[in-house]
C-alpha cells in the first residue's frame, strides 16, 4: 500500500509544481479583488480544487453576489467533474469501497483525471490518495504564498502577477481549439457574450453573466457542432 501511495505522489509531482504557480496568482486575486485574508484564501483552496470555480467564486464574493448565484455558478462550472468521476469509476480496483470513492472524489481535477485515465492498471485508493495529497498540497501552499505576497507586494506588481491565472485558462483552451472547431466556437461566443453583459447589460451580475454565457455558448455549439456517432463510439 505504501509503495502505491508513493507511486501516486511521484506521478502527482508535475501536477503539484503546476498548481503552485497557478494558485499563486489565485491567492493574489483573492486578496486584492475580494479582500480575503491569507487564511480565508487558503481554506477556499483546501475545500475547492478548481481554478475556474474558485476564480468565478472570488468574483462573486468581490461583487457581493447572492448565495444562489454562487451555487448556480459552481454547478455550471464544475459539473464536468461528475462526468470525470463516472469515467474513472470504470478503472477502479475492487478494493475501492464507497467510502474510498467519496474521499477520492474530493481530488478529481482535470489534471488528476488525465493522469489516472492514462494508467493501464486498475486504480487503487492508495495510488489516488498519493496523487491527490501532493497535488492538493501544491494548490493550497501556492494559494497561501500568493495571498501573502498580495498583502506585501505593491499593487502594480500584484496586478501584473494575476495574469498567471488567465494564462492557464488560455493554455487549456488553445490546444483543443486547434483540433476541434466546436471548442473554439464555444470560447469565442462565451467571451463575446461576457463582453456584452459587461458593457451593454451591466445590471446583470458577473456570476449570472458567466452562467448565461457558458450555457448559451454550449447549447449553440451542441446544435452547430453535434458529436458524430463515430466520435461517440471512439470515446466509449
Amino acid at each position: 500500500m505504501k509503495s502505491k501511495f508513493l507511486r501516486g505522489m511521484s506521478h502527482g509531482i508535475p501536477i503539484c509544481l503546476g498548481y503552485l504557480s497557478v494558485s499563486f496568482g489565485l491567492g493574489i486575486l483573492a486578496v486584492n479583488k475580494a479582500g480575503l485574508s491569507v487564511f480565508q484564501a487558503s481554506v477556499i483552496s483546501a475545500l475547492n480544487l478548481t481554478s475556474a470555480g474558485q476564480k468565478a467564486g472570488i468574483d462573486v464574493i468581490a461583487a457581493g453576489g447572492a448565495i444562489i448565484e454562487m451555487i448556480l455558478l459552481q454547478l455550471t462550472i464544475n459539473i464536468r467533474y461528475s462526468l470525470m468521476a463516472l469515467s474513472l469509476s470504470q478503472k477502479l480496483d475492487k478494493c475501492f469501497t464507497t467510502p474510498h470513492r467519496l474521499l477520492a472524489s474530493y481530488g478529481i481535477t482535470d489534471e488528476i483525471f488525465a493522469v489516472c485515465s492514462a494508467q493501464k492498471a486498475p486504480l487503487t485508493p492508495a495510488y489516488m490518495y498519493g496523487m491527490i495529497f501532493i497535488s492538493a498540497a501544491g494548490w493550497i501552499i501556492g494559494t497561501a504564498l500568493g495571498a501573502a505576497a498580495g498583502e506585501l507586494l505593491p499593487a502594480s506588481v500584484s496586478m501584473a502577477m494575476e495574469i498567471v491565472l488567465y494564462g492557464m485558462f488560455i493554455a487549456i483552451v488553445i490546444p483543443p481549439a486547434k483540433k476541434q472547431h466546436g471548442v473554439l466556437f464555444v470560447a469565442v461566443i462565451a467571451a463575446a457574450l461576457s463582453v456584452m453583459f459587461r458593457y451593454a447589460l451591466p445590471v446583470v451580475s458577473e456570476g449570472f453573466a458567466i452562467i448565461i454565457s457558458a450555457i448559451a455558448a454550449s447549447m449553440l455549439a451542441a446544435l452547430i457542432f453535434p458529436v458524430k456517432d463515430v466520435e461517440k463510439g471512439a470515446a466509449t
